[in-house]
C-alpha cells in the first residue's frame, strides 16, 4: 500500500513539473512590428503556472483522499466480512401478529444489522391489526411490510377449536416464505418473530455459518437458538461453540430456498414446527445451533401461552 502511494504522489509530481515546463517553454511572447508588452505575458504566463499548479495540487489531495478510504475499506472488510461473502444478499423475515412490542424487535435488527442492503428486513403481518401496522409503517424505509391478504376464517375440527390460532400461524407462514422465495426470488432467509430480541452478533452467526448451511447437504437448517442455553449450562467462554442437533430449535433460523421447494407443496395446516421436526421431513439431516443462544424471547402473551 505504501509503494502504491509513492507511486501515484511522485506521478503527480511528474504531471505538475510537466505543466510547468510546458507553460514556460511554449508560451513565448508574440513580437511584431509594435514594441512587445513584456509585463502582461508575463504576468499572463503566472496566472498560468498558477492555476495549474492549483489544479495539480487538487488532484495530489484527491489522490491522497482516495487512497485513505480505499485503506479504510481495506480495513473494514478483513475485520467484518470476507470478501467472498460481501455480496451475499440474506433477507430477515419478522413474522408480527397483534403484538405492538414488535418494535422491540425491530429495534435490535437495525441496530446490529452491519448493512441494510446486505440484510434487508421484511415484517409479514396476519391478523390486520392497525396498531401494530402504524408501529411497522413508522420505521419508512428501514424495513419492507407485507400483509397477509387471506383473514377468512379457518374451519377446524371441533376438539381443535381452541387451537384455531396455530392454523392462522401455519398459512401465515407458508404465504410469507413463498413471498420470500418465489415472488421476492430469494435464495436463502432469516426468520424470526416479533417476540425475539436478536444478539449484538446475530448477523454475524448467520453470516458465519451461511457456508455450512449452503454446502453441506447433510444439514437444513442453521437456528440462533440453544434450546439448553441457560446460565449454568453453557461455556461463556465458548461463544464460537457450534453444535450439530437432530431437534429444529427454531427461535431464529436460517433457511433454504432448495429445502423449501421440498416442503411447501405440503406445508401443514397447524402445528408447522412439530411437523418439521418429523423425521419424513428431516430425513436424516441436522441443524446447527450455538454453545450460546443469539436470540431470547421476550413475549408475555401469545398463542401457546
Amino acid at each position: 500500500m505504501r509503494i502504491k502511494r509513492t507511486s501515484i504522489v511522485l506521478g503527480l509530481i511528474i504531471i505538475t513539473w510537466s505543466s510547468v515546463l510546458y507553460f514556460t517553454f511554449s508560451y513565448r511572447p508574440i513580437y511584431s512590428n509594435e514594441a512587445p508588452d513584456l509585463d502582461r505575458q508575463i504576468v499572463i504566463l503566472e496566472q498560468g503556472i498558477s492555476e495549474q499548479f492549483k489544479k495539480n495540487n487538487d488532484m495530489i489531495i484527491d489522490a491522497q483522499k482516495l487512497l485513505e478510504l480505499k485503506k479504510k475499506g481495506e480495513r473494514g472488510q478483513s475485520k467484518s466480512i470476507p470478501i467472498e461473502l460481501q455480496n451475499v444478499k440474506i433477507p430477515v423475515l419478522v413474522f408480527a401478529c397483534n403484538r405492538i412490542s414488535v418494535s422491540r424487535c425491530i429495534d435490535r435488527l437495525i441496530q446490529y444489522r452491519p448493512d441494510p442492503d446486505q440484510f434487508p428486513i421484511i415484517v409479514s403481518q396476519d391478523c390486520s391489526h392497525e396498531e401494530t401496522r402504524d408501529i411497522i409503517q413508522k420505521y419508512g424505509n428501514q424495513v419492507s411490510l407485507i400483509q397477509q391478504p387471506d383473514q377468512s376464517d379457518i374451519q377446524v375440527p371441533p376438539k381443535e377449536k381452541k387451537f384455531k390460532g396455530y392454523f392462522k400461524i401455519a398459512r401465515h407462514y407458508g404465504w410469507a416464505l413463498n413471498q420470500m422465495f418465489f415472488n421476492f426470488n430469494f435464495s436463502t432467509v432469516i426468520i424470526v418473530e416479533d417476540d425475539l430480541e436478536v444478539a449484538p452478533d446475530f448477523f454475524e452467526y448467520f453470516l458465519g455459518t451461511y457456508p455450512i448451511l449452503i454446502k453441506d447437504s447433510s444439514l437444513w437448517c442453521i437456528s440462533a437458538w440453544n434450546d439448553n442455553g441457560k446460565e449454568g449450562l453453557v461455556n461463556v467462554n465458548r461463544p464460537d461453540l457450534l453444535y450439530r442437533t437432530d431437534f429444529f430449535p427454531g427461535l431464529g433460523w436460517m433457511l433454504t430456498k432448495s429445502i423449501w421447494l421440498e416442503l411447501y407443496t405440503k406445508w401443514p395446516r397447524a402445528y408447522w414446527d412439530d411437523w418439521i421436526r418429523d423425521p419424513l421431513q428431516r430425513k436424516g439431516r441436522s441443524c446447527i445451533r450455538p454453545e450460546i443462544s443469539r436470540t431470547r424471547t421476550f413475549g408475555k402473551s401469545g398463542v401457546s401461552k
